[in-house]
């Protein structure tokens, strides 16, 4: 596989800190057994997430999506303990910014019109996933001031003898952007919109919570949306098939197509992650008559609900609705799941009852000048992500107090 292995002269970085420490660079997910990057990434008592699981990290190298092909090299850093790595760090030198969904063009123009080069670049992510999460995966909590001092400055110095441009860490935890930036990284906000669990006995109780225009709004494209005897199929664990994903991909190459110009997942990625982590998909699929016409992908964790690729061959009024947002909110209040998180972006989502929250990345600049640009930028850019977040709220479906609405 290309890039399985790190440079010679990367593979241990040496920092001094109280105490001597070892850092690993690797150059595949698979060079790290499973069970001590889970041990890390999902330790015993935390909540589970997916998208930081040593078998997603792999179906993704696996596939070829994540690869020096496209953009995407492994350098995953260890920090390696007596008895197995004390914390782990998902890293890529990236050639490139897609599939990232913090968007950095900007960036990228000012270092080109400066002469020099934005490319190479380290990003410390979960590939194509726009979904927060820790970045710096600690075996142990007690470890975590230490792991990620430790883990920042290898990112720093790894940046340096890759002659990469930068270092961006993006979906990161709230505690993690502030930790981070007080320790000097930048730091940056975003915008996403998710639905979050109110103690929701079913949908209409959800309902119950809007005002009456905007409730008889939701309920009028849920009827119209499989008006014309179409059915939605929750499908999960033993339940997933090749055909499902046959369908699937089929759908997924649509969307992609007509959005991106290249999709960023390969059919083998689906077939890889089926298998490797069925109990924590769900596959919707929606049929007409004995065909399937449209589908949606989910990722479960320990708390909420992730959706991540939508598609379809024949267009039905309000059935992306139904399908990404509504269906999910069924799930969720079936399940217990505190949020759906349903992707990128998406102001439309606030209609149907998903809210403005903030997002968060950090990010380090190799060059002095295009930093000091870069954190006036960035100081102006998270005061108007705040005041946008506020106007959105206003605009919320939800009954105001004092509305007097039933």
């Amino acid at each position: 596989m290309p890039g399985d292995k790190a440079p010679d002269e990367l593979q241990n970085l040496r920092i001094e800190p109280a105490e001597e420490v070892r850092i690993r660079v690797e150059g595949a997910i698979s060079n790290i057994p499973a069970a001590e990057w889970d041990a890390c990434a999902n330790p015993e008592g935390a909540i589970y997430n997916p998208f930081i699981s040593h078998a997603f990290l792999r179906c993704l190298e696996e596939s070829g999506c994540v690869s020096d092909d496209t953009g995407w090299s492994p350098r995953h850093l260890v920090l390696d303990g007596e008895s197995g790595p004390r914390a782990v760090m998902p890293l890529y030198l990236k050639s490139n910014s897609m599939g990232e969904f913090v968007f950095d063009h900007a960036f990228a123009d000012a270092y080109h019109q400066a002469g020099g080069a934005y490319y190479p670049k380290l990003q410390c992510a979960a590939p194509f996933t726009p979904a927060s999460g820790r970045r710096i995966l600690v075996r142990d909590v007690s470890d975590i001031a230490l792991a990620e001092r430790i883990l920042t400055q290898g990112a720093l110095q790894l940046m340096k003898a890759e002659g990469a441009s930068s270092l961006h860490i993006t979906f990161p935890t709230h505690e993690e952007w502030g930790r981070l930036g007080d320790a000097g990284l930048q730091r940056r906000t975003g915008m996403q919109f998710h639905w979050r669990n109110d103690g929701y006995a079913t949908f209409d109780d959800f309902l119950g919570a809007f005002s009456s225009r905007k409730r008889k709004a939701v309920k009028k494209e849920r009827r119209d949306a499989l008006a014309s005897g179409l059915t939605v199929e929750w499908l999960t664990g033993a339940q997933l098939t090749e055909a499902h994903w046959d369908g699937f991909f089929r759908f997924y190459l649509d969307t992609g197509d007509r959005k991106w110009g290249r999709p960023y997942l390969n059919r083998r990625f689906f077939s890889l992650i089926g298998a490797a982590m069925p109990d924590r998909i769900l596959l919707m699929m929606v049929k007409e008559g004995g065909r399937y016409i449209a589908g949606a992908l989910n990722f479960i964790s320990g708390d909420a609900l992730y959706g991540r690729y939508w598609g379809c061959v024949e267009e039905r009024p309000y059935l992306h609705f139904e399908v990404c947002y509504y269906q999910a909110i069924d799930f969720a209040i079936a399940h217990g799941l505190a949020r759906v998180e349903a992707g990128a972006q998406g102001e439309h989502k606030l209609a149907r009852g998903y809210l403005p929250e903030i997002t968060y990345s950090l990010h380090a600049f190799a060059h002095p000048g295009l930093g000091k640009a870069v954190a006036d930028y960035l100081k102006r850019e998270m005061h108007a992500v705040e005041a946008q977040r506020a106007e959105l709220m206003e605009a919320s479906p939800f009954k105001k107090t004092g509305d007097g609405d039933v």
